[in-house]
């Protein structure tokens, strides 16, 4: 029976790929405990197996207070042979899940960023399941395409996110909305991406609905767009296809930041890009029958733009622009940029922004007509040397006004009237 017992094991071996060594060890461990559960059993034992004629002894050890082994000898019961075959089928069955798992987890471990293609199991308002074949997948619905819809039995491609590691197996949670999915289509369709030949720079996508991709070539005499487009279109009809009609836009990459946001805003047409390092902002001019183009259906295509760039785009129409540049040189002009400082002799003077020689509100026309309002109202007004005489000098005028017909009291200053009327001091 031992013999027979140690065969097995070498099929086993064979067939499931678990090492001989680990599955003897693992046996020898079970019928440690098996011994230690029978009557009249030893505190310490160990199990000794031969691998070649798989008898199978148990050895019984006496140890001292320091742990150190003083005696041995030979305890196998009569009746283990029994007993080792029992804990024998367990120990391989439970080895054969532990093995099988762990080889499963080793095969896809190191296949995170991969792409997978799975037949759908099971679909709900939580997860799909993706048989892949040994395992399945977990496709969770915040990795799922907005409208898309899973069929049971219908193939899928997918990219794996993450590999974990649990009691029952590898659990491999998979993305649909990753744009990582976009580089693994473009690399099963196109082989110059694989022989580094083409080379994607960076992608942006809405899942569902548009993805842009910037690509370069390593090599001057090969068009990037060209290769990754195909003939009459066939390699990116391929991948539109797997993305369920997603729409795919190839731009050609640039070093330069203006000419990258011009051409990641295809397919409008920009007339002039504007960079501006120090807010990161890439301002575009487009004509006006180009505008809602360059900005796209809820503003998609600038965003897309925008996250391929890494610019924050500002689209802008020629009728827009002109407009802002006619209002900023009014306004430039009637708020002429300088402050009002204090010069040397206590005068406030306006000193101007761009340099030049201060002016005093005087030169600037400020004050002129208050200036000439006090010399109506005081100019030539005597001063009162009591307030009799003032009084009689008020009503004089008064009553001469009075007297005077009508065109000469129209006629008469506007300043003399005012004083008259509040009784202030004043000469007419």
């Amino acid at each position: 029976m031992n013999f027979e017992l140690m065969e097995a094991l070498r099929v086993i071996e064979r067939e499931k790929g678990i090492n001989f060594e680990i599955l003897l060890e693992a046996l020898a461990n079970a019928l440690v405990t098996a011994y230690k559960r029978m009557p009249n059993a030893a505190e310490e034992a160990l199990v000794e197996i031969d691998a070649e004629s798989g008898e199978i002894r148990v050895v019984a050890q006496e140890l001292d207070e320091e742990g150190s082994v003083v005696r041995e000898w030979d305890d196998t019961p009569s009746d283990f042979g029994r007993i080792a075959a029992q804990t024998a089928k367990q120990v391989i069955l439970q080895r054969i899940r532990e093995a099988e798992r762990e080889m499963k987890y080793e095969e896809y471990a190191g296949r995170e960023g991969d792409i997978v293609t799975g037949i759908i199991q099971q679909s709900d308002h939580r997860y799909t399941l993706l048989d892949l074949g040994k395992v399945e997948a977990l496709l969770p619905q915040a990795e799922q395409v907005p409208y898309e819809r899973y069929e049971h039995g219908a193939r899928l491609k997918a990219y794996i996110v993450e590999v974990r590691r649990t009691s029952k197996g590898p659990q491999i949670v998979v993305s649909r909305t990753h744009p990582g999915l976009i580089l693994r289509l473009f690399q099963l369709e196109v082989p110059e991406i694989v022989e580094g030949v083409v080379e994607i720079k960076a992608i942006a996508r809405e899942p569902g609905h548009r993805t842009k991709i910037a690509v370069a070539a390593n090599d001057p005499n090969v068009d990037p767009v060209g290769a990754c487009v195909g003939a009459r279109g066939s390699r990116v009809r391929m991948v539109v296809n797997e993305l369920r009609g997603e729409k795919v836009d190839i731009v050609p990459y640039s070093p330069d930041p203006a000419e990258f946001v011009m051409k990641a805003l295809s397919p409008a047409k920009v007339k002039e890009v504007r960079i501006v390092p120090e807010t990161g902002t890439a301002e575009v001019v487009v004509p006006d029958y180009q505008l809602s183009v360059a900005i796209g259906k809820e503003g998609q295509n600038a965003r897309l733009a925008a996250r391929l760039t890494g610019w924050r785009v500002d689209i802008k129409s020629e009728s827009q622009l002109f407009e802002e540049e006619q209002r900023g040189a009014e306004e430039e002009e009637e708020w002429a940029a300088g402050e009002w400082i204090t010069d040397e002799s206590g005068e406030m003077v306006w000193q101007p922004a761009e340099g030049g020689e201060a002016v005093s509100a005087s030169e600037a026309g400020y004050g002129e007509e208050e200036e000439k309002l006090d010399e109506n109202i005081s100019g030539s007004a005597p001063e009162a040397s009591g307030s009799e005489p003032a009084e009689a000098e008020a009503e004089a005028p008064a009553a001469a006004a009075a007297e005077a017909p009508e065109e000469t009291a129209a006629e008469a200053p506007a300043g003399a009237a005012v004083a008259g009327e509040s009784g202030e001091e004043g000469d007419v």
